[in-house]
């Protein structure tokens, strides 16, 4: 028996590719394992989007191409074969071939569905290059191995059709392209039946969902981040089909960009019991002026605009649940040219909208972007300075929303074992955040992984909850 080896880095957007890849290898008998030592194909999904998952790729492939040699000079069995895909293959396929000659396969994210064939070219000795520019017309429908068993990731859009200044998305991954909504219910049904309760619809752009469907888009317009005219398709939509699945407990969606969050969407998860009352939508800048370089086609009125739609379309949600929808953001620091004003607006922003969490970094250039060239790049120096003042004030600003959690009762969907304590269990409120819990406590048998449970929060900190189960 073969065994293939899979570290992935990056985006929820890998981590669904990774699945799709374990799948496909399944397909010609690679089994997956966790023990480097034991595989025959060892292969990296990368990411080019984030500078540290980056960083950590190229030190892992120094120390595989070791282990490869290594294997060969003592002529152990089994030998190994060695790959790279993902965004990273994609963009610099000249260059990983010629600076690490010992990798054997080179594919990209636009033709994962050729992985099983490309492997066996590389069985029988040859170094296999495969990139293609786009994906295909049609896009294929491919076998899935999950690693997780409660909730899973369904990519339901690829690409992005916005030209941020300082991402190379569109460049890695291409342009927009929405898989067919009966592909999709297919794929949550079969989900349904092997007992996930939950389902997370991915995309790149993924409140962009279905206008590429439909028959009145334009690819044009698209480019500038037009919405059709009353479209036959939408994330809305497409979250309405999926909540009729039997089974099917939550709906989620990442990640979002807040142009294409629409009054029909945001109408659609107030209305809807399985939609979560969960929005990730990056606003990157709080400062109208670094949001127009960065061509963010939004401003920070335009933002407020829809947070405060949000929560009013969504201040409550039965007896059980917390007061307001949960609202999360990706933010960058020190983007070229950002000014101390700029980037002091941006932490006013984060205190005046209170986030339930946000993801941030240093502003870092990446290859072949506009910004990457800009005059006024901002000293790494000063730029980690800002992100730590960032950080520091997003900590004290999730703090105080979560101390709101305090004495609350939450549906809790459990996952499974507590990462701090394996005689806990762990889950997630519908907003998102984790809460650990002992199953045991006040005479209640054991949750069972997979259900819903109802969980009183008696202890807060800074990104988890801990409670206590009160019923189910």
């Amino acid at each position: 028996m073969k065994q293939v080896y899979i570290e992935t880095f990056g985006c929820q957007m890998n981590k669904a590719d990774t699945e799709h890849m374990l799948g496909l290898l399944d397909e010609i008998d690679y089994k997956h394992t966790e023990n480097i030592e034991e595989a025959n194909l060892v292969l990296f999904n990368t990411c080019t989007i984030r500078e540290t998952a980056n960083h950590k790729f190229y030190s892992q492939l120094g120390i595989v191409g070791k282990m490869k040699k290594q294997r060969c000079r003592d002529g152990v069995t089994p030998s190994l074969l060695l790959g790279v895909g993902g965004c990273a293959a994609q963009d610099k396929k000249e260059w990983l071939i010629k600076n690490f000659p010992y990798v054997d396969i080179v594919f990209g994210t636009n033709n994962i569905q050729n992985l099983p064939e490309l492997v066996k070219k590389a069985e029988s000795g040859k170094k296999v290059c495969e990139i293609e520019e786009e994906l295909p017309y049609e896009l294929p429908e491919l076998p899935v191995i999950r690693q997780t068993k409660v909730s899973a990731w369904v990519n339901v859009i690829l690409g992005c059709n916005f030209n941020c200044t300082y991402c190379i998305v569109p460049s890695v991954r291409g342009r927009e392209k929405s898989r067919k909504p009966e592909d999709i219910l297919k794929e949550v049904e079969r989900l349904a039946e092997e007992g996930f309760k939950e389902v997370t619809l991915l995309g790149q752009n993924v409140t962009a969902y279905g206008y590429d469907l439909s028959s009145n888009y334009s690819k044009e317009k698209a480019t500038f981040g037009h919405i059709p005219d009353d479209p036959e398709y939408s994330l809305a939509k497409l979250i309405r089909y999926v909540h009729d699945v039997d089974g099917i407990e939550r709906i989620r969606f990442l990640t979002g960009h807040p142009f294409h969050v629409t009054d029909e969407l945001i109408d659609t998860v107030a209305e809807l019991p399985k939609a979560c009352e969960y929005f990730h939508i990056p606003m990157q800048s709080g400062d109208n002026t670094v949001l127009k370089r960065m061509a963010r086609v939004y401003t920070v009125e335009k933002y407020k605009e829809m947070v405060e739609k949000i929560r009013n379309k969504m201040p409550s949600r039965g007896v059980l649940q917390y007061a307001h929808a949960a609202i999360t953001s990706d933010f960058i620091v020190g983007f070229p040219g950002e000014t101390e004003e700029q980037f002091l607006n941006t932490v006013k922003i984060v205190k005046e909208i209170g986030f339930d969490g946000c993801n941030t970094a240093a502003y870092s250039p990446r290859p072949d972007t506009p910004s990457a060239t800009w005059d006024k790049q901002i000293p790494e120096e000063e730029k980690n300075a800002r992100l730590r003042y960032l950080n520091s004030v997003v900590n004290e600003v999730v703090g105080i929303k979560n101390k709101d959690l305090l004495d609350t009762i939450q549906e809790v969907l459990v996952e499974g074992t507590s990462k701090r304590n394996e005689n806990n269990l762990s889950g997630r409120t519908r907003g998102n955040t984790i809460v650990n819990f002992d199953p045991t406590m006040a005479g209640f048998k054991p949750a069972i992984v997979g259900t819903l449970v109802n969980i009183k929060i008696t202890k807060v900190k800074r990104w988890a909850l801990d409670g206590e189960v009160v019923g189910n």
